[in-house]
C-alpha cells in the first residue's frame, strides 16, 4: 500500500505542460479555464515519448513578430515570478499551478520555440529554475506535490494496546446485532484495532475519511461483489490497500490503484503507455473480486482468503502444511505469520465492524462523498480529452478524475486495446458528445479543438486566438473569409500539432525495483535502445542510478522538466511510503515453487485450469474452520497464485 502516489511534480496539472505536444493538441482557448492548473490528484503520464499524432493541418501558422514573442515572455515570466513568491512562502501547490502556467504558455503559444532563440532561451531558463526549486523542496518532502492522507493500515501498523475488557464487552454486544456476509469475530486482536480507530485521533481521522471517500464507489463495488459471486464486505480490503484512493502507487513494488495491483501479471486488465487499468475503479474491482474468490476456492476459508492476499496464497498454504491448522487465528497464534498479516485481517475486520456500528463507536460525523455517476462511450479512436471537454463544455480536470486510467491527456488509438476504451462523461452529456465529435475527423480528434462561440467572437479574432489562418478556419465551418459569426454556435478549430523544443537529452534517476524493462515501459522506449545509451547488458538497476532516457533530436519531447513528471513507478510517481514493505520487488522473476508466489500467472478467465493444475496430494487436518472440498479431500494447493504484498 502507499498513499497517494508520485514523487513528482504531481499530477496531471503538470504533466498538461508537457503531454500537450506529447498528444499533438493546439492551443487552447484563451477564456477557457487553463489545463494546466489540474489538481494534482489526476494521474501523471508515464511516457516521454512522443505519442501517437497524425498528420497535421495544412493551416498556415502566422508569421510571429518581436513583440508576439515578447508578449508570451513577459506573460511567462509573471506567471514564474509568481510561482516563485509562492514558493518560498511555502504553497508549493500554488506554486505548482505557477509553474505548470509558465510552460503551458509556451508549448500553447503555437510558435516554434526552436526557431525563435529568445523564447528557447526563455523556455530552458525556466526549465532550470524549475528543476532547481523542485530538487530543494524534494531534499525537504515530496517535491510540489502536498503530502497525501495514508491509509488507516498505515497509522495503525504495528500499534499495540492494552486490552480494555469493556471495549471488548462492548463490541461483542454491537456483533449480535450486526449483519454481515463475512463471518465477524471480536478477540483481543481486533478489539485492539476497534480501539485504535474510535479512541486516538490519528486512527478515527484516518478511517473516517477513508470511509468518506468510499463513498464514492461503494454501490459500485458492492455490485461488481455481488455479481462475481463473493461477499460484499469484502469492500473493507480497500480499507488496507489504498484508503478508497484509486490512483495509489507503492513506489517500492509499482503496486498500484484501489487494490493495489502489481505492475506485472495477468489480471485480466490492460496496462499499456497509455492506459493502466489497474487505475479503473470498476475494473480492478472486477479482477480483485475474481481473485479473491480464485483464493477462498484454494484455501477454503475467507479469513485465509484475505491473508493470502497480503501475504500470498503459497505462503499462507505453506504455514496450513507446517502447523496442521486451516485456520487464520491459530497461525497468528502459533507465529506462522508475518507482522504485517497478522495486523492487516484483524484491522480490516475492525474496519467492517466499525463501519456498521457507526455511532457506537464516534463516528456518527461522518458525510460519504457522492457516488460517481457518468455517461460511458465506447470510442475505438485517440480523442484528447481537451477537445472532449470543449464538446461537452466540462473542465479537463473534471474529465480526467472521470478517467483515472488513462496515462496521457489522450485516449488509446486504435490497436491499443482489444475492446473499445470506455470514455467516462459528465452525466447527460454522451448524446452531446457523439452529436458534435463527428465534425471533426478522426486522424484529427488529438489535436484539434472545438470552441464555443461568444457574442464577442468573430473569425479574425478566434483565428488569432488559435494561432490558425482565417482561410483555414473559415473553410473547415463551410463559412467565407468575411462571414459573421451571427448564428454560429461553435466552431472546429484545425490546430496544428505544436512540436517542443528539444536540446537536452533525458535522464531518470531509478528507484527501488525499478528495472530496465519496467524504465523502458515507463518512457516508451525500447530496451535495445535503453542498453546502448547507457551501456548497460543486463535488466536490473540500482536504487538512485542515473539512467539515459531519450536521445537528442528535434522530434523528441524536451528538458528535464519532463523528466522530473514521469519519476517513478511506470504510470505515477509514488511519495514515501510510512508503512514501507520491508523486501524490494525483485529485479529477477522467480517460478511460483521458488518463491511462493504465482499471482502473475493468475488470469480469472483460466482459474478453473490453474487450480486443477496446482492440487496438492497432502491431506492437512483443520481445526475450526470451514474447508472448502478442495482443502477436505487433498488440502491446500502448492505454489499457488498470490499477491506478495511484503515486496511491494
Amino acid at each position: 500500500m502507499s498513499i497517494q502516489a508520485r514523487i513528482r511534480i504531481s499530477g496531471a496539472a503538470l504533466t498538461l505542460a508537457f503531454l500537450l505536444p506529447l498528444s499533438g493538441c493546439g492551443p487552447v482557448q484563451r477564456n477557457a479555464p487553463a489545463a494546466a492548473t489540474a489538481p494534482a490528484a489526476q494521474p501523471s503520464t508515464n511516457t516521454l515519448s512522443t505519442a501517437t499524432n497524425q498528420a497535421p493541418s495544412t493551416a498556415q501558422q502566422p508569421v510571429q513578430s518581436n513583440s508576439q514573442v515578447s508578449q508570451l515572455i513577459a506573460s511567462v515570466e509573471q506567471s514564474l515570478a509568481r510561482g516563485q513568491v509562492s514558493y518560498r512562502q511555502g504553497r508549493l501547490t500554488d506554486a505548482k499551478r505557477d509553474f505548470d502556467s509558465a510552460v503551458d504558455q509556451m508549448l500553447a503559444s503555437g510558435i516554434d520555440i526552436r526557431a525563435t532563440a529568445a523564447l528557447q532561451d526563455e523556455y530552458n531558463r525556466v526549465l532550470d529554475t524549475v528543476n532547481g526549486l523542485e530538487m530543494e523542496a524534494l531534499k525537504q518532502g515530496n517535491g510540489f506535490a502536498p503530502v497525501e492522507e495514508p491509509t488507516p493500515a498505515d497509522v495503525a501498523n504495528d500499534v499495540t494496546f492494552a486490552v480494555d475488557p469493556n471495549l471488548v464487552a462492548k463490541a461483542q454486544a454491537n456483533l449480535a446485532t450486526t449483519r454481515s456476509d463475512l463471518p465477524l469475530v471480536i478477540n483481543d486482536y481486533v478489539a485492539a484495532y476497534i480501539n485504535f480507530f474510535a479512541n486516538t485521533k490519528i486512527g478515527h481521522n484516518t478511517l473516517k475519511h477513508s470511509l468518506e471517500r468510499g463513498g464514492k464507489y461503494k454501490a459500485m463495488i458492492q455490485r461488481v461483489m455481488t455479481e462475481e459471486g463473493v461477499p460484499q464486505d469484502l469492500i473493507y480490503l480497500a480499507v488496507a490497500e489504498s484508503g478508497f484512493q484509486p490512483q495509489v502507487v507503492n513506489r517500492g513494488s509499482g503496486a498500484g490503484g484501489m487494490w493495489q495491483f502489481m505492475p506485472h501479471g495477468d489480471y485480466g486488465l490492460t496496462r499499456n503507455s497509455f492506459v493502466d487499468e489497474r487505475f479503473d475503479p470498476e475494473k480492478s474491482t472486477r479482477a480483485y473480486a475474481r481473485y479473491l474468490k480464485f483464493l477462498y476456492d484454494q484455501l477454503g476459508d475467507w479469513y485465509l482468503a484475505m491473508a493470502g492476499y497480503d501475504w500470498g496464497a503459497g505462503n499462507v498454504q505453506r504455514a496450513v502444511q507446517k502447523t496442521g491448522y486451516a485456520d487464520y487465528w491459530e497461525l497468528y497464534k502459533r507465529n506462522n505469520l508475518p507482522g504485517e498479516t497478522k495486523n492487516y485481517v484483524p484491522e480490516i475486520l475492525a474496519a467492517i465492524i466499525i463501519a456498521k456500528n457507526l455511532k457506537q463507536y464516534g463516528f456518527d460525523d461522518i458525510s460519504p462523498d457522492p457516488a460517481v455517476v457518468t455517461d460511458t462511450v465506447p470510442i475505438n479512436y485517440a480523442v484528447d480529452l481537451r477537445l472532449a471537454a470543449d464538446i461537452v463544455n466540462a473542465d479537463p480536470r473534471e474529465l480526467m478524475a472521470l478517467n483515472p486510467s488513462l496515462l496521457r491527456m489522450t485516449t488509446p488509438p486504435s490497436g491499443m486495446l482489444s475492446a473499445p476504451f470506455a470514455l467516462h462523461l459528465p452525466p447527460g452529456t454522451a448524446t452531446l458528445f457523439a452529436q458534435k465529435i463527428v465534425r471533426i475527423p478522426v486522424e484529427r480528434r488529438t489535436y484539434w479543438r472545438y470552441h464555443r462561440v461568444t457574442a464577442e467572437d468573430s473569425l479574425v479574432s478566434v483565428a488569432r486566438n488559435y494561432h490558425v489562418s482565417v482561410e483555414e478556419l473559415a473553410k473547415v465551418n463551410d463559412l467565407r473569409a468575411g462571414d459573421t459569426l451571427e448564428n454560429v454556435d461553435a466552431l472546429v478549430i484545425p490546430a496544428a500539432p505544436v512540436a517542443p523544443p528539444r536540446s537536452r537529452t533525458t535522464f531518470y534517476r531509478a528507484h527501488r525495483g525499478d528495472t530496465l524493462v519496467t524504465v523502458a515501459d515507463r518512457f516508451g522506449v525500447s530496451l535495445a535502445d535503453l542498453r546502448r545509451w547507457n551501456h548497460i547488458s543486463g535488466n536490473t538497476l540500482k536504487a538512485g542510478q542515473r539512467v539515459r532516457v531519450s536521445e537528442a533530436g528535434p522530434a523528441a519531447p524536451a528538458s528535464k522538466y519532463v523528466s522530473k513528471h514521469a519519476s517513478t513507478s511506470g504510470l505515477h510517481s509514488a511519495v514515501s511510503n510510512p508503512r514501507e514493505r520491508a523486501t524490494a520487488a525483485p529485479t529477477k522473476a522467480k517460478s511460483p515453487s521458488q518463491s511462493g508466489s504465482a499471482k502473475n500467472n493468475f488470469s480469472p478467465a483460466s482459474s478453473q485450469s490453474k487450480r486443477a493444475a496446482t492440487n496438492s496430494t497432502h491431506t492437512i487436518p483443520s481445526h475450526n474452520a470451514p474447508k472448502s472440498a478442495a482443502s477436505k479431500k487433498s488440502g491446500p494447493k502448492q505454489n499457488s497464485t498470490k499477491k506478495k504484498k511484503n515486496q511491494k
